[in-house]
């Protein structure tokens, strides 16, 4: 005699009969691209703002970062993700960093053309 199945066995090989489809709806929806108003990135995008701008030194002490993390946070989440155009300047107090109005960088509008 055989053992009838579990309710645990039975659900998973109805999961497993879905189609990719049929899980992709069930799925909880992606969150937005939002920020949050008290987070690092929400800290740092705030700084870049102010007309003075800010410079790394400045975002490290805000956030702790070591200046490798604030550089690769320019580059990754600033410009690529998000897609603004950073734009900085050489002034007597150093290198400062700052968002420019304007969504896209000149170089993601040539990164999109190449792409076409």
């Amino acid at each position: 005699m055989t053992k009838p199945k579990s309710t645990k066995v039975a659900a998973r090989s109805a999961a497993r009969k879905l189609s990719k489809d049929q899980v992709s709806r069930k799925s909880a929806p992606a969150p937005s691209r939002s920020v949050r108003p008290d987070t690092k990135q929400a800290r740092i995008i705030a700084m870049l703002r102010a007309p003075a701008g800010t410079t790394i030194a400045a975002i490290m002490t805000a956030t702790k970062w070591q200046q490798h993390s604030v550089r690769g946070f320019f580059a990754g989440v600033i410009r690529k993700k998000l897609g603004l155009n950073l734009a900085s300047e050489q002034t007597d107090k150093g290198r400062v960093y700052r968002i420019k109005d304007g969504k896209a960088s000149s170089a993601m509008t040539d990164r999109a053309k190449q792409a076409a």
